[in-house]
């Protein structure tokens, strides 16, 4: 049983400035500057956190010998430029065609990509390779749970699975599921029969949390449907909602064994819990001033967060923002770390100067307008590394990646960490590594939504999500939408509410 591999992992901020290229792909992907398969991937993801650590092991569990041909993924940021997508789609088709025929496909794919072509690049990723097998070989596709599922991909895909979980702990889980439902339907031994719900909902990341409710409750009951004789699975997407595109929103797949009223049912059933909770997962905001102030009066009770979503590189923004940063400075507020801050120029001043010196510094806010601007004064170098770590915590284990040369400065009471490459704070290694106990300090500023919940939040007493500005903040107001299709909840209130659940079939 021969199975081919691979994708390319993009989650598209079209309201960020910054281009995606290859180069990106290639600095992120960590596998040579073609973007290698084979074994560099073998050797990157097996017995890792991840979705191709859990194809790699589930490919093995079956007895099936899994071909991967390209595994690129960039941090996300702005639209991907339209060439670096075509270059990455034909070294995938050209290494897909150079060992056909194969039995199956598995794509490791994201579901929130925008080119400058292609609204919905998954679906023309897709499509290029059913082009190439045929209609006869099936084709699981793994998704994220922030993608934004469009028709075509439901309709070229034989199964679509998404992440259960946000913070995203359940990637090996979830390649594991791919792979070994993929060998069933090769053996003849089930055919999945998918169900597609597009919500009229947009929703944004803090409340989306499966650590937080209402979703960890709506995911026991996706669990338990998934258990039902003639269920195989079930997917709920909340879709990316900084992504301009006309079919961003939540949508819900469910996969039977031939039975497709029971897959409409099930799907139906899905769809209205969400529609039921949508108020429930609009987000409340605090300001750094206010959280200043908690921390003040709660100065024993151990750490608390404040995640700067609007600044998160983890759905596009620069993570280069200096508001919570330059309000605790002017509080002379002790005892307060800001990490990973965004900015190669002043790490290498921090590098050049060395540890125990201090330097002049325009901090931050380099990027654009929109998430404050430099700080400029003195910095205390108080540390410097390469920035060179590997996940510890219960997202993407076993991964080794690279914030690039790192520094921590200390300006007036307050620690930055400063990196030279854009990265979400998620595990507490990357703040270990610059010398940083987040246990030891009262207030940690995290250039994260949800992500770090899943390693740096259960170090914490409380969390705050920030009410800071970013083209990531959660907030509809501040996003002029031209091309989603409307009504859209919660855009459009009444009119929304009056089209209840948009039943998509293509």
């Amino acid at each position: 049983m021969r199975i081919a591999s691979g994708g390319v992992q993009h989650e598209t901020n079209t309201f960020a400035s910054t281009p995606t290229t290859l180069a990106d792909f290639v600095r992120d992907s960590d596998c040579g500057p073609e973007l290698a398969g084979g074994d560099v991937i073998f050797a990157r993801f097996r017995d890792t956190g991840t979705i191709h650590g859990g194809y790699i092991a589930g490919a093995e569990s079956v007895g099936a010998k899994l071909l991967p041909l390209l595994c690129a993924r960039a941090q996300p940021s702005g639209i991907v430029e339209q060439k670096s997508f075509d270059t990455m789609l034909d070294w995938f088709i050209g290494r897909l065609q150079a060992l056909l025929p194969v039995d199956g496909v598995l794509l490791d794919l994201h579901g929130a990509m925008v080119t400058e072509q292609h609204e919905d690049a998954e679906g023309a990723f897709i499509e290029a390779v059913r082009h190439v097998v045929g209609g006869d070989v099936p084709m699981v596709v793994t998704l994220d749970l922030h993608a934004n599922i469009s028709p075509k991909m439901a309709r070229l895909a034989d199964v679509i699975i998404g992440f259960d979980t946000y913070p995203h702990v359940d990637m090996y889980e979830r390649g594991v599921e791919a792979a070994t439902l993929l060998a069933h339907i090769i053996r003849g031994e089930m055919k999945p029969t998918q169900a597609y719900r597009q919500l009229p909902l947009l929703t944004m990341p803090p409340m989306q949390c499966t650590l937080r409710e209402p979703m960890q409750t709506l995911m026991q009951r996706v669990h338990q449907l998934e258990q039902e004789p003639g269920v195989i699975t079930a997917t709920v997407s909340m879709g990316f909602p900084f992504a301009d595109i006309h079919d961003a929103s939540v949508s819900v797949l469910v996969t039977t064994n031939d039975d497709q009223q029971l897959a409409d049912q099930k799907a139906d059933e899905i769809a209205s819990w969400l529609w039921d909770l949508r108020d429930e997962l609009q987000p409340d905001l605090t300001s750094i001033e206010e959280v200043m102030r908690f921390a003040d009066e709660h100065v024993n009770d151990g750490l608390v967060i404040f995640a700067d979503g609007s600044d998160n590189p983890g759905g596009g923004a620069p993570c280069d923002g200096t508001v919570a940063l330059q309000a605790m400075i002017d509080a002379n507020f002790e005892g307060g770390v800001v990490g990973v801050l965004f900015d190669p120029e002043t790490a290498k001043q921090a590098h050049e100067a060395g540890v125990g010196k201090t330097i002049h510094v325009r901090l931050g806010g380099k990027t654009d307008d929109k998430h404050g601007a430099p700080v400029v004064g003195e910095a205390y170098v108080r540390a410097l590394c390469d920035g060179t770590f590997t996940y510890h915590g219960p997202m993407m284990r076993g991964v080794v990646d690279h914030l690039g040369p790192t520094a921590t400065l200390v300006i007036g009471g307050v620690e930055v960490v400063v990196a030279s490459h854009r990265r979400q704070c998620l595990d507490a290694e990357m703040l270990r590594i610059a010398g940083i106990e987040p246990t030891h300090r009262r207030l940690l500023v995290v250039k994260s939504a949800v992500h770090f919940r899943a390693d740096i939040g259960a170090l914490a007493t409380s969390i705050f999500d920030a009410d800071t500005p970013g083209i990531h903040r959660p907030d509809f107001s501040l996003f002029e939408y031209r091309h989603l299709r409307r009504p859209i909840y919660p855009l459009d209130r009444k009119a929304a509410c009056q089209t209840r659940i948009n039943l998509v079939h293509e």
